[in-house]
């Protein structure tokens, strides 16, 4: 199946902000019928989601305020890379030891979760831990976060209720609950 019909082509690039974060572009491009129009979008390095599974079923959670939203939310563990070229797997191991303490045995990969594809390149690489060790949190100076356990069962619920709303959340405890499933 040919996508040609579907593809825009750059004209002209321009950064508008570069932070420590968001580096917003706007773009000129060509449609596919050929006439023009604007896209405005993020880049980002990428980011890593873990769902830590202990051997009785529970999930590993985190509740920390967002700013964006001005709520506190329930999230899996995650965190961004901190640089384009970090390998994910190594990054999900940092990620999940400096926010939670755990450590893994087992890692098993998801696939990847693009929450805003229609404005970000951002590609979120989502893996299941499993064989977890407790340890030592090491939490980054600007990180305040609470962590506790949920049944996979329960954070289920609370997804399908809509209590847990935070789209890689979503997709990793329903990812992770058909594995289970069909284990």
């Amino acid at each position: 199946m040919s996508e040609k019909n579907l593809v825009e082509t750059l004209i002209k690039s321009e950064e508008m902000y570069k932070g420590a974060l968001l580096h917003i572009y706007r773009d000129d491009v060509q449609l596919p019928n050929g006439n023009t129009s604007i896209r405005e979008y993020n880049t980002h390095y990428g980011a890593v989601c873990i769902i830590p599974l202990t051997d009785d079923g529970e999930v590993i959670l985190e509740r920390q305020f967002r700013y964006p939203i001005h709520e506190v939310i329930t999230e899996i563990p995650a965190g961004k890379l901190d640089s384009p070229d970090e390998d994910p797997l190594s990054a999900a191991k940092r990620e999940l030891r400096e926010e939670t303490g755990y450590t893994a045995n087992t890692w098993i990969s998801l696939g990847m979760f693009m929450g805003a594809a229609a404005y970000s390149d951002e590609k979120i690489h989502m893996y299941l831990a499993k064989d977890l060790v407790k340890g030592e949190r090491e939490l980054d100076e600007d990180e305040f976060l609470d962590v506790f356990k949920m049944p996979l069962t329960e954070a289920v619920s609370e997804v399908m209720k809509g209590n847990i709303a935070d789209g890689k959340t979503i997709a990793a405890v329903l990812k992770v609950n058909e594995i289970m499933k069909n284990s």
